[in-house]
C-alpha cells in the first residue's frame, strides 16, 4: 500500500536536496464495528513485521483523539527518497508471510471504507523525521497549513527554517516532522507534527509559544502574518497505537 508517482510526477524535477525524506500518509476512514480490529490486527502483524525486514525507517500508526470523521487509522511512512516510495508495494509483496495476510486482510469483508494517500517533502531544514526521546507514550498533534498560491507558500515554510522551528525546540514543543505536500488534496499546504507528554503540556506551549518574544518578531515582519501566507489550519490530536514504532 503505496502512495502512487502519478501523472504530477513532473513536479519533482526541481526539488530539495535528495537527502530531504519522503513522507506517505494513509488515511484508512472505517466505520464502527470490526474494521478497525481487522485493520490493526493486519498492520501489527504483517505490515510492521515485513517493513523491519526492510530496514526501512520507524512506521507511525495513530488513532485521532480530536479529529473530524471517526473512526480512522492514520499511517505514517518515512522514505530515505522517492524511488523507495516507488518500489516500496514490490518489495513488501516479496514477503511470502506479508503476501498471505495481506490477502487475507483484503480478500473477506471490507476492511475499511475509503483509503487517503498524500506524499509529503521534508524541509531541508528538517530533513529527517525525529521521534520524540524518553521511552515513553507521548500525545500527537498533526497540523496542515494550506496557503493561497505557492508563493505565499514557500514563505510560510522559510519562516519555519528560519525562526520558527527553532522557537519550537527551545520551547520544548518536540517537532516530529515537517514537510510540503506534494500529491494530496487543497494544495498548496505543508503538515507538520509535534509530540506532547499530554494535552496540560500542549496547552502550556502554545500559551508560552504565543508571548515569545522571538516569534513576535518573526512574525512582526513584513510578508509573514497568518493572514498573508496562511488561508486555513486545519489540526488534529493522534494517539498511537500499541504497534506503532513511533511513540
Amino acid at each position: 500500500m503505496s502512495a502512487s508517482a502519478g501523472a504530477g510526477a513532473g513536479l519533482l524535477a526541481a526539488e530539495e536536496p535528495s537527502r530531504s525524506q519522503y513522507y506517505e500518509i494513509q488515511r484508512f476512514q472505517m466505520k464502527n464495528g470490526p474494521q478497525a480490529q481487522w485493520t490493526n490486527d493486519f498492520f501489527e502483524k504483517y505490515y510492521v513485521p515485513a517493513i523491519k525486514k526492510l530496514g526501512m525507517p520507524p512506521v507511525a500508526f495513530f488513532n485521532p483523539v480530536i479529529g473530524e470523521q471517526a473512526p480512522y487509522l492514520m499511517m505514517l511512512v518515512s522514505h530515505p527518497d522517492f524511488a523507495s516510495v516507488e518500489t516500496l508495494n514490490d518489495r513488501l509483496h516479496s514477503d511470502a508471510e506479508y503476501r498471505k495476510g495481506f490477502e487475507a486482510y483484503l480478500g473477506g469483508d471490507l476492511p475499511y471504507n475509503r483509503r487517503e494517500v498524500s506524499l509529503l517533502k521534508a524541509f531541508p531544514s528538517m530533513p529527517v523525521l525525529q521521534p520524540p526521546a524518553g521511552g515513553k507514550t507521548h500525545l500527537f498533534e498533526m497540523r496542515t497549513y494550506e496557503s493561497n498560491t505557492s508563493l505565499t507558500l514557500d514563505r510560510k515554510i522559510k519562516m519555519f527554517g528560519d525562526g520558527e522551528m527553532a522557537v519550537f525546540k527551545r520551547l520544548g514543543m518536540n517537532p516530529v516532522f515537517f514537510g510540503q505536500t506534494r500529491f494530496g488534496r487543497n494544495v498548496p499546504n505543508l503538515t507538520y507534527m509535534l509530540a506532547y507528554d499530554d494535552l496540560a503540556h500542549r496547552e502550556s506551549v502554545w500559551k508560552t509559544f504565543g508571548a515569545d518574544t522571538e516569534w513576535q518578531k518573526l512574525r512582526a515582519q513584513p510578508g509573514l502574518s497568518d493572514a498573508e501566507i496562511v488561508s486555513n489550519i486545519t489540526n488534529t490530536i493522534l494517539r498511537p497505537t500499541a504497534y506503532s514504532q513511533v511513540k
